[in-house]
Formats: structure tokens, sequence, C-alpha cells
């Protein structure tokens, strides 16, 4: 594997207290009072949401993996309360989020929610969940408006990407020393604001940019790779997910356009070399605000949970796996101080303030994290590997 290449851009946001919250959903008890009179155990359901089984579900595995791995080691505590987590598969879609959010809150009566996990979905479900009174902590959605909703029960452990879209242009700027930039992306939620925040600040910079549109649900990006051709920029950059960005990747290298190529987060998976084929990710940039850290070199709490992920599910740490444990987290903190309703749980949120193994646990008034950071890794053969 070739040196990665990693920009850690420290991103501080101020933090400050949460809405007080409404009532919400509660916990049910599955067994009656022990011996000794002591109190009766108890079981909260907590839901996980997003593209489990879908085209770019290897983004939603790796954090579900890890929150199902923080729920079961807390269990094994032999807590009074437990937790049971409830998965939904809306495989991306913000349709069938919404249908999902409503079984959740009025059927299956979670008390929270890690997710969803895609930015299109969360626009979605957000108020569905707002409306419920569950609080949400996803770990992956970081499309800026949604921090702008007034939402009091939503949440996220990741930073937007109004932070990483500046972070990248930033590095493009500094390390790649682009003069002339081509940004593509296929105009859903996340795509099209991580896109549009590299744009302006190349924009802002200096840089020339052109722009173009590809269709999600297309095959054929010939119009877009005759005008990268065309403009012959010295690097282009991608605001997508990674099933889309292989297929663009593959026919820009298929047309002869050997040029930088450059994407945010939702391209961070072995997928996008996959679907480029015969080596053409090798020297792939794509940025992330997440610590993808499977050797646990970020310290003792980054490698204790790579090896326990590497013992419950023979498989490295990947994509959100460490924020996905995060938001885990964060729910069973308040169990833990006795919060076992919705209301109760939201209402401990706004001065939660705990170690995680990507950053403080602790968020700011409109459910932003308290600070982020942005990693730039780079690609070779199907991996990536982070080093620093």
């Amino acid at each position: 594997m070739r040196h990665s290449s990693i920009v850690r851009l420290g991103v501080a946001l101020a933090a400050s207290s949460l809405v007080l919250a409404a009532c919400g959903g509660g916990g049910e008890e599955t067994g009656g009072a022990p011996e000794g009179g002591t109190e009766a155990a108890t079981t909260v359901k907590i839901g996980v949401m997003g593209d489990l089984t879908g085209e770019n579900s290897g983004l939603v595995i790796p954090l579900r993996n890890a929150a199902q791995l923080a729920f079961e080691e807390y269990n094994a505590t032999n807590p009074t309360t437990k937790i049971e987590m409830v998965e939904y598969d809306s495989q991306g879609v913000p349709e069938q989020a919404t249908a999902l959010a409503q079984q959740a809150i009025n059927t299956d009566k979670i008390v929270g929610l890690v997710g969803p996990a895609f930015s299109g979905e969360s626009r979605q479900v957000g108020p569905i969940l707002d409306e419920g009174k569950i609080p949400s902590v996803t770990a992956s959605a970081t499309g800026p408006a949604l921090a702008e909703n007034g939402w009091k029960y939503w949440h996220r452990i990741v930073g937007n990407d109004v932070t990483q879209g500046g972070a990248v242009a930033d590095y493009m700027t500094r390390a790649l020393a682009t003069k002339n930039t081509f940004v593509i992306h296929d105009n859903q939620e996340y795509s099209k604001g991580v896109a549009d925040v590299v744009a302006k600040t190349l924009k802002d910079g200096g840089v020339t940019v052109e722009t173009d549109v590809i269709d999600p649900q297309g095959s054929d990006y010939a119009s877009t790779v005759n005008k990268v051709k065309a403009a012959a920029p010295d690097a282009i950059f991608y605001g997508g997910y990674y099933a889309q960005a292989g297929r663009l990747l593959k026919q820009l290298r298929d047309g002869g356009v050997e040029t930088q190529f450059v994407s945010g987060d939702g391209s961070l998976d072995a997928g996008l070399a996959k679907g480029a084929g015969g080596g053409n990710a090798d020297g792939a940039v794509v940025s992330c605000p997440c610590l993808i850290d499977p050797t646990g070199k970020a310290g003792p709490a980054s490698k204790k949970l790579a090896d326990a992920y590497k013992a419950k599910f023979n498989a490295s740490t990947a994509i959100y796996s460490g924020e996905g444990y995060d938001a885990a987290t964060a729910f069973i903190d308040a169990i833990k101080a006795g919060k076992t309703d919705a209301e109760s749980i939201n209402e401990y949120f706004k001065t939660i303030d705990v170690p995680g193994v990507t950053k403080q646990i602790k968020f700011a008034e409109n459910g932003e994290p308290a600070a982020s950071d942005v990693y730039v890794y780079l690609f070779k053969g199907d991996a990536y590997t982070l080093l620093g």
C-alpha cells in the first residue's frame, strides 16, 4: 500500500445548552421484581436506521456493527436497564425511512435512534422524530442544513459538510496546488451540499471552477466525461456516494482523463476502487470528518474498539465505526444516569460531556458536535490507511 496522506483539521464549534425537550417514549418492563425487593429489570429499545442492504450499505454497516458492539458490552455488565437494538433498513431511501420512523415510534416504542445515516433521509425523518419526541444521534449524516431546522431532538456526532468541504478545498489548494477544478455531484442532499461548499471555497480562493451534475440512477456519464476533457482541469472533486463515484471514475479513466480525483466521505469505501476497476482508484484522495483507525494508533480507546470489533465481526473498523460507537455511547451514558425514557434522555444530552473514541461527546444547542476533525486519505488498491 502506498503511504497515505492525512490532513487533520480541527474545527472547534461553540458548545451551548440544548433546548429542554418535552415528553417522549419509555421503556418496558421485562421481568418481575427479583428476590430481596430490588427494582425490576427493564429493557428499552434504541433503533439504528440507515442503508443496510442497498448499494451504499458499506457506509452504514460499520457504524451499525459498532453500535451493536457498544450495546452488547453495556448489557454484559448486567445493568438494571438493558438495551435492545432495533434495526431499520431504509436502504438510504427517504420515503422508506419515513415509514420506518413511524413504525419505530408508534409500534416499536423506541426511546432513541442512532441515525438516520444519510442526509436525505435525515431531512425527511427529522420532523417525524421531533414530533414524536424521540432523540436521535446520527453518526454519519453531514448535511449542514440539518442543524438549521430548529429540531429539538436531533443531534450528530460527526462534523458537517461546511467543515469538511472547507477543509478539503483548503487541502486541494495547498497540497494539490489546484488552479482549475471541475466539481461534480449527483444532486442528492449530501452530494450537492458538500460539492457546493468545495466549489464556493475554491472560487473564493481564486481557483477556476466548472461544475456538472450526474444522475445517481444513471450508468452512462459520457456527457460529463466530455465536459471534463474539454475543461482540462488539474483536479476533479466529486460529491456523492461510492457506488456512483466508482462508475464515474472508471469512465473518466477509460476516457483518458488521468486528473487527480478527490471526493468526500460518501466515497470512503472499498466499493470506490471496486467500481472504478483496474486500479483506477489508485491515488484518489478522499476526505472524512471521521476517525478510521483499525490499528488503534490514535489512542487506547481507539485500540480497544478496534480489537473488540475485530473479535466480534472478524473485520477491521471502517468508516463511521468510531462514530457509531460514540453515538451508542451517548445513549448508554444517559441510561446509566437513570434516564430511561425519551424525554429524560434528550434532556440529558444538553449537558453530556464524556470522552468518546473519536472525540469528546458533547453537543451544541443546535445538535452539532462541539468539535470535529477532518482527515484526508489516499487510496491504493481497494484499501486506505490512517497514519499519523
